[in-house]
């Protein structure tokens, strides 16, 4: 199974909006933080977000797209903590190639599924 982000878009409305860029701003979080030693800031993340969606004529509130900047933030630091380097690198490969909808991932696929659970757990607090 293939981790499509414009089909986990169009099946789960503005969850899977929310999902899909959580595990995208991670991704590049991540990639930042093993290429180049630093974090992206959330604002940079915001603006990231923005600049995803405005490829697709779609937009978000700017206080929502922090939102969703810090907890992919959380989440990325969180991963990148757990992880050896090496695994850590491997992750971040494997997120930034499921970006991709014709890349299979159980990598991407698990990673997904913890920006849906960490959402759906924001959303119940």
């Amino acid at each position: 199974m293939n981790l499509d982000l414009s089909q986990h878009l169009s099946s789960h409305g503005e969850r899977g909006l929310a999902a899909a860029l959580v595990f995208a701003l991670v991704a590049e979080r991540l990639n930042g933080f093993y290429e180049h030693g630093v974090w992206l800031t959330d604002a940079q993340g915001a603006t990231l977000a923005a600049e995803w969606l405005g490829r697709s004529k779609r937009s978000l509130p700017l206080a929502e797209r922090k939102r969703l900047s810090s907890l992919s933030g959380d989440l990325a630091q969180g991963i990148a903590a757990s992880l050896s380097r090496e695994a850590g690198l491997h992750t971040t490969h494997e997120m930034m190639e499921a970006l991709d909808p014709n890349y299979h991932s159980d990598t991407g696929l698990l990673m997904m599924a913890q920006c849906v659970a960490l959402l759906e757990a924001q959303e119940g607090e």
